[in-house]
């Protein structure tokens, strides 16, 4: 009697229907290269990119960059971004100055990892340094100068500016330095997540978090029609995405494939923490 109970239990467990795939859920099935994203496709780094130039003497190298065809299958690495248009590594030559730019049907926002510098815009002139996180909005004029004896180096993040959002008419800036952590330690959200505050674009927010030392995200997924991206300023992440891991340097980001079952956090193997530069984007609404 036992026996048969035993094994009317174990047909009833392997007869139980597996959970559809879904956000927050962990896709029980082995790696399948056949439906399975290739998740060294949805990472990128400057320092595989061919320099160029923009805003008459910054040198730009892409991290990631805009694709349209099917969001699960890029045709080249890095190539995956669908509501933003690129992620690049930029550097201004020391007391060197860009040409005076305004923008139109784009802006830019801008994140200064070393060196010093101005930015200006609208008749006010910022201090540029490590941690300034700004925008350059559509139709102002801005322009920006080395005032240091090294590389002014920064990341930058070009977005489209869709239909009925309005441009500010100044330059936004914060520093990171100025900006108290949203906890004292850990925060509810996905385990360890914690941050500063960031800046709010046409088709994404964009901020900064911190994963302090041996610590771990919520494995979790994310649907179609939602971008979201995580870039390396500092440290040494374990970046987990589907059913792999991969070691995430500085300068590196990944784009998270959008399948509902493709899951991805980020392990702080390190004894010091890791800072990243995010932005959540979602599909513009009909």
């Amino acid at each position: 009697m036992v026996r048969r109970l035993c094994f009317i239990l174990m047909v009833t467990v392997f007869v139980l229907p597996i959970p559809s795939p879904g956000q927050n859920q962990l896709d029980p099935r082995p790696l399948d290269p056949e439906k399975d994203p290739d998740i060294d496709m949805f990472m990128g780094s400057w320092q595989n990119s061919i320099p160029f130039n923009s805003h008459g003497s910054l040198t730009e190298r892409a991290i990631l960059t805009r694709w349209e065809g099917d969001p699960l299958k890029p045709v080249k690495k890095g190539q995956v971004l669908l509501y933003v248009n690129r992620l690049t590594r930029a550097t201004l030559d020391p007391r060197a100055s860009t040409t005076p730019t305004t923008l139109k049907g784009e802006q830019e926002i801008f994140y200064i990892m070393s060196g010093t510098g101005t930015v200006s815009g609208g008749g006010k002139t910022h201090d540029l340094r490590k941690g300034a996180l700004f925008l350059a909005p559509e139709g102002l004029e801005c322009t920006m100068k080395n005032t240091g004896d090294d590389p002014l180096v920064m990341y930058l993040i070009n977005e489209p500016v869709r239909k009925g959002y309005t441009p500010p008419k100044a330059i936004v800036i914060n520093y990171e330095d100025e900006m108290p952590l949203r906890s004292t330690g850990y925060i509810t959200v996905h385990w360890s997540h914690n941050g500063r505050g960031g800046i709010s674009g046409s088709t994404a927010s964009f901020g900064r978090l911190i994963y302090d030392p041996m610590t771990i995200g919520q494995p979790h997924s994310h649907d179609p029609g939602y971008e979201e991206v995580w870039l390396v300023t500092e440290g040494k992440n374990l970046a987990f995405l589907g059913k792999e891991i991969r070691w995430q340097y500085p300068g590196t980001a990944y784009r998270i494939p959008p399948t509902g079952y493709t899951p991805h956090t980020n392990i702080n193997t390190t004894e010091e923490p890791v800072r990243f530069l995010i932005w959540i984007a979602q599909a513009p609404k009909q």
